[in-house]
């Protein structure tokens, strides 16, 4: 039984337990809401949780432990030199499972019965065709080894199947049953309705804490395995960035120096693009502009932000940098030979900053608004005029929130990577030039882990070294901004 279905028939076992359990609650109490301890939709809410909540979070386990333990009960049927290698044993599994789910395709399709499916050989019939038939395409031909084991995997994954909806839909009738036999007059089912929704709430407030410990575990233990096979001092201090795909290792550079300095200069660049109209803006919007101005170019300026990034990178490669080649190429306008492409560190540079105005200037905008207003009046009632009340009162003021802000926009642009895939090259270079191509610590990820690359070479380990390395340091720039912004508010709140 699919899983939309087994929810859909707990989500009737709950609404039907609801009614049931609220029916009962009223008619132990004579139908008189006053002599229960609870309001009646209390205990038809509690029936209800009780059989969808714990039906539930079983099904999800299951869905997701089920394909695992299939696939570990399965490869000890691989052959020996394939278990060896972690890759090979993964691609080996990849096959199976895709052969599995052609059977199931076919299957559903009417292309082929049950019985032909758990029957079919490959002495008899091109399982490549056949699967090719119901749009599974396959890389190789199919080997009666792996034919056998793709039809394992359908019968395991049948019976499971049959066993999560029989345990899941009995444990849903079990728990709208116990809450139903529990439910009378007396029955305290608000304090465990509230104690069931204070969990949840806690569980919401747990996913964000959760999917960070993901994250940094799953860069962790791959920075490890990267280091033990590449050293650390040449990564770290290295000044070459030159990956070789060829032996599992190879020859290869993979300094990290160079990709932080394009990562580091490129957001140096939008920094100082972004940071003066942004904040200049924002100062505009919050002191200067009417209220009719102000309602029309703040969401103009904020729409920036909703553009995609692969737009901006469209924009760097086909507008951009053509128009800095024109003017600052040997062929151009000033005839200074500064840049010989159109991709380079200012072209990233300029277009990653028109997408950083719109973070600047809508944080620096909220942060001048919250200056006490007995502040600009103190100021004006002194005699001062606007723009020196500006100058030497409000900025002042909002200076911490406005730092937290342009930090915020610093990891921002760190981060960035299709704007510098697009606009700014893949040159891993040290140079001053901001006219020289350039590339940076995301763009080497993505480059890295394009393809078919081996998860047990550095080649393809140094992703996540630098995935780490980049994450600390975003993560440091996080704190820092938001340490200063909360300090601000703790002073005029």
């Amino acid at each position: 039984m699919p899983a939309i279905w087994i929810i859909a028939v707990i989500l009737v076992i709950a609404i039907a337990g609801y009614f049931l359990a609220r029916g009962r609650a009223l008619a132990s109490a004579d139908a008189d809401p006053r002599k229960m301890h609870s309001l009646p939709s209390y205990y038809g809410t509690n029936a209800a949780m009780a059989a969808a909540g714990p039906a539930l979070l079983i099904l999800l386990a299951w869905l997701i432990a089920q394909p695992l333990l299939i696939n570990n009960s399965l490869t000890q049927y691989l052959p020996a030199d394939i278990i060896g290698d972690a890759g090979e044993t993964s691609l080996a599994m990849a096959d199976v499972n895709r052969i599995a789910g052609g059977l199931d395709l076919a299957v559903a399709e009417g292309a082929m019965t049950a019985e032909a499916a758990k029957n079919l050989t490959v002495e008899t019939t091109d399982v490549r065709a056949e699967l090719a038939a119901v749009g599974v395409a396959l890389g190789s031909d199919v080997d009666a080894a792996t034919l056998a084991l793709a039809q394992r995997y359908r019968g395991a994954t049948a019976l499971g199947d049959i066993l999560k909806a029989v345990v899941v839909i009995g444990l849903s009738l079990v728990g709208a049953g116990v809450a139903y036999a529990m439910t009378n007059k007396d029955f305290r089912a608000r304090r465990y309705v509230e104690s069931a929704v204070k969990l949840i709430l806690i569980a919401a407030a747990s996913v964000a804490i959760l999917t960070t410990v993901g994250i940094v575990l799953s860069l962790v233990f791959n920075t490890i395995e990267f280091f033990r096979l590449f050293p650390a001092t040449d990564f770290f201090f290295g000044t070459r960035w030159e990956p070789s795909f060829s032996g599992r290792g190879g020859n290869s550079d993979l300094g990290f120096l160079p990709l932080i300095w394009g990562t580091l200069f490129i957001s140096l660049i939008a920094l100082i693009v972004a940071v003066p109209i942004g904040l200049f803006a924002a100062i505009y919007l919050s002191e200067y502009a009417s209220p009719r101005v102000r309602s029309i170019a703040k969401p103009l300026i904020e729409v920036l932000a909703g553009v995609p990034t692969i737009v901006y990178g469209l924009f760097a490669l086909l507008t951009v940098g053509p128009l800095l080649l024109s003017a600052f190429g040997a062929n151009g306008s000033f005839h200074l030979g500064w840049m010989s492409g159109g991709t380079a560190a200012m072209t990233a540079g300029l277009v990653m900053g028109f997408m950083l105005i719109p973070f600047v200037s809508s944080l620096s905008d909220d942060i001048i608004n919250s200056v006490p207003q007995a502040m600009r009046d103190g100021s004006l009632g002194l005699g001062a005029t606007q723009s020196e009340t500006v100058r030497q009162v409000i900025l002042p003021a909002a200076l911490p929130g406005i730092v937290g802000a342009i930090l915020l926009a610093a990891s921002r642009a760190i981060g960035e990577t299709m704007i510098v895939v697009m606009g700014a090259g893949a040159a891993a270079s040290l140079s001053m030039n901001p006219f020289d191509a350039m590339t940076t610590v995301t763009a080497k990820i993505v480059s890295q882990l394009t393809g078919d690359g081996e998860f047990n070479s550095p080649e393809t380990l140094v992703a996540f070294a630098l995935g780490m390395t980049l994450f600390v340091i975003t993560l440091a720039l996080n704190i820092l901004a938001l340490y200063i912004v909360r300090k601000y508010r703790e002073q005029y709140e």
